[in-house]
């Protein structure tokens, strides 16, 4: 088929945005040809069984799945009776960016918790973690957290040991969108399993789609006694995949070895060096109005801008408004984004802030 597109074009709009990485490609092609059992019953589900067990420990399990909204629904769908209640950050993607998918398609009702920086704390939950055995209150029985957070921001090992210690204390389990969970391990420079299965984390979606993969992403059980009936909730949320083999051949290529950490590492450090253009901006008066709204931990810097900026800079490069109310924006850098990319956006930038004469 013709490429109908430029492959030139880079934008900073999303990581959902890039393709395929060419070894996920790679791993694709390596897994066609012949006939294997259908619905997770291939050599590649299994062998993704192993290599998720060598990651977050031997009582994990893994149900790959085609995206991080069925991710999200069916693992928290599997760990609540039809009365639960999930607690979140105002600001979780389950509450903004998935379309009332977890209350329409899974029934569940959402608490949320506003936070500044996308992190919850035992403090903040407390605000809902109330009611138990009232008839009139939904039942908090889940806190969803996110690593990396929607903001950008991570949690530490401790951090996440006090929520868990608190929700567990409490009759609540707890939930981790890993979406970005590889941008975290890059960022914190610690395997998988420090700040998931040893910070007590019940169950978590494993993200692949974000870091180069193709409708690829997975629940992890961690915790057995957290969740039950996923091997129907994912066929009855439309989540089992008939050709299985090729979603689990994408997360073998990214997790069987050190590929997720690449990727994601790259992703990073293209956020760093955007973010270190945009100092060096500010440090020198070139870049007047702009300052920063978050902390740049992972792939994604947050920033505000004078009026009308983004709409000029948009005509060069895709990227969103985050609140357009105080002109925040994100940005978010991929696998594939190239020191020449981040250098053309910041100079665009600088030239928009300053025009000539």
């Amino acid at each position: 088929m013709q490429t109908i597109h430029d492959p030139q074009v880079r934008g900073f709009a999303s990581d959902n945005y890039s393709g395929v990485h060419p070894e996920v490609l790679e791993a694709l092609a390596e897994a066609n040809g012949g006939h294997q059992v259908a619905y997770g019953e291939d050599v590649y589900t299994a062998r993704l069984q192993e290599v998720v067990a060598r990651h977050f420990g031997e009582s994990a399990s893994v149900w790959p799945v085609f995206n991080g909204t069925g991710a999200n629904v069916v693992g928290l769908q599997s760990m609540l009776p039809r009365w639960g209640a999930v607690i979140c950050a105002a600001t979780a993607h389950i509450h903004v960016d998935e379309g009332g998918a977890p209350e329409k398609s899974a029934g569940l009702k959402l608490l949320p918790v506003p936070t500044d920086d996308g992190k919850l704390t035992p403090e903040l939950i407390a605000a809902e973690a109330w009611g138990w055995g009232d008839e009139h209150r939904a039942q908090p029985l889940v806190v969803y957290l996110t690593q990396s957070t929607e903001l950008g921001t991570l949690y530490t090992p401790e951090e996440l040991r006090a929520i868990t210690d608190y929700a567990h204390a409490r009759g609540m389990s707890v939930f981790l969108d890993g979406a970005r969970l590889a941008n975290a391990a890059a960022a914190l420079d610690l395997p998988l399993r420090a700040f998931t299965t040893d910070a007590g984390i019940d169950v978590l979606s494993l993200g692949g789609t974000k870091n180069g993969a193709l409708a690829a992403e997975a629940v992890v059980v961690l915790n057995p006694s957290a969740s039950q009936g996923l091997v129907y909730l994912r066929k009855h949320q439309m989540q089992l995949a008939s050709k299985m083999r090729f979603v689990s051949a994408q997360l073998l290529a990214l997790y069987d070895g050190d590929l997720y950490l690449r990727s994601a590492g790259h992703a990073n450090a293209m956020a760093r060096r955007l973010r270190a253009g945009i100092e060096a901006g500010l440090a020198d008066g070139s870049m007047p109005g702009v300052a920063f709204a978050q902390e740049t931990r992972v792939n994604a810097v947050f920033a505000t801008l004078p009026a009308g900026i983004a709409d000029r800079l948009r005509q060069r490069f895709r990227f969103y408004d985050w609140d357009p109310a105080t002109g925040e924006v994100r940005w978010v850098c991929s696998f594939d984004t190239t020191e020449q990319d981040v250098d053309a956006f910041v100079a665009a930038l600088r030239a928009e802030l300053v025009p000539v004469g």
